[in-house]
């Protein structure tokens, strides 16, 4: 295999997370344990730094008809909205109307905030039932995997490019980047929002990595890929959705001074050790403890006859319950706000999914997979006066 950004062959496994199915193949029940299964193993790039899977899914089987919805939780739409109105007090001090494309638009939440402001607004959205949603709430979307030659067909050239939480998972990873640098205008912003690596390894939330993540970047990193198109950092922020997420504004090569924050993070780099293969040496080792921890936690719990309850049934969760090999003789059930996942089963471990607002019974303990809106969560639940034990696997 060959480093995705660099072509190099100096690539050195830091962690295996064993044979695990792709993480949004939600199941019915017909279907389970016929689930195909894929090595997931993260490999260090000797040459670039560049951390990455070792095998790819194809993108046709993971995201043509994909279960995630983004508007479904209250934090990440308040994270899109804050990015939005710091772009337009950022870069439209004008107050003009401006022309945004959002790749990996999902539902058209990023979207919608601009659609308040009077943007020429347009989404790019692989799955075709999510894209769907968009366009009936009115939200123009395009249900196509976004490459060089859709961005060739789109005919257009934008004041701002966002892609969200999709430019880790690129199998197309060049010609992605090649698409983004033809339709972004001379002065226009690219805004990368990732999950970044460094904050990964630093709150062992090894549930990230999954096989529609293909790259897992830090600054130095993806800054190595973007040179090699033209494209350059400026300016950078690191936000507390998901854990960790970083929000990297990108311009065409020279055309913005680069900022003191952003030169900051990248000292910071560079002091942590983070694009270094020994940082992922004491990584692995952090994951097989947290592994320890947690099945201590539930083996108890089971033993005093404690019911337990899994909250949320996302992507990342799957990655923790197969690693950990957890089934349904320990968390009897997921609790799941998103209507298209009721009555499915988690892959690989077959835990049976129901709708939150629809289970009457109350468990000792619920297992908290979307750790990552643990505010939300613990708010929600307060409200409804819930007095069992909230235990979070991944504790940030």
């Amino acid at each position: 295999m060959k480093c995705r950004v660099c072509d190099s062959t100096k690539l050195k496994e830091v962690l295996n997370l064993g044979e695990q199915p792709w993480c949004n193949n939600f199941l019915k029940k017909k279907d389970i344990g016929r689930e195909k299964k894929y090595p997931l193993v993260l490999l260090f790039c000797k040459s670039c730094s560049l951390v990455q899977l070792n095998h790819t899914v194809k993108k046709e089987i993971m995201f043509s008809d994909h279960t995630y919805l983004s508007g479904i939780t209250k934090t990440l739409s308040d994270h899109f909205e804050r990015v939005s109105n710091d772009l337009n007090k950022k870069y439209n001090k004008e107050n003009k109307i401006k022309r945004i494309l959002d790749i990996g638009s999902n539902d058209g939440t990023f979207l919608k905030h601009f659609k308040k402001k009077k943007w020429d607004i347009l989404g790019v959205e692989s799955s075709k039932k999510i894209s769907q949603i968009a366009n009936r709430n009115n939200i123009k979307t395009i249900n196509k995997f976004f490459n060089l030659k859709l961005a060739k067909r789109i005919k257009k050239n934008f004041d701002f490019i966002n892609a969200s939480g999709i430019f880790f998972h690129l199998e197309e990873l060049h010609s992605f980047t090649k698409g983004v640098k033809l339709l972004l205008k001379k002065d226009g912003v690219f805004i990368v929002q990732f999950l970044y690596m460094k904050s990964i390894v630093e709150n062992t939330a090894f549930d990230q990595i999954y096989h529609e993540h293909l790259l897992y970047y830090n600054l130095v990193t993806l800054e190595k890929l973007l040179n090699k198109h033209g494209l350059e950092i400026f300016d950078c922020n690191l936000e507390s959705v998901h854990g960790g997420q970083m929000v990297a504004y990108v311009n065409h090569s020279g055309r913005r001074k680069k900022t003191k924050r952003y030169l900051n993070f990248l000292k910071k780099e560079i002091r942590s050790g983070c694009n270094k293969i020994d940082y992922y040496k004491k990584f692995r080792k952090k994951v097989e403890n947290l592994k320890a921890k947690n099945l201590k936690f539930l083996n108890t719990a089971k033993k005093n006859k404690k019911t337990i309850f899994g909250i949320g049934a996302p992507a990342k969760g799957n990655t923790l319950l197969n690693y950990f090999k957890l089934n349904k003789k320990t968390i009897t059930k997921l609790l799941e706000k998103n209507n298209m996942r009721k009555n499915l089963y988690a892959p690989g471990s077959h835990i049976p999914i129901v709708l939150e607002h629809e289970e009457k019974k109350i468990p000792d303990i619920y297992y908290v997979l979307a750790w990552n809106f643990k505010k939300e969560i613990l708010k929600n639940f307060k409200k409804r006066k819930i007095k069992s034990e909230f235990y979070f696997p991944i504790n940030t």
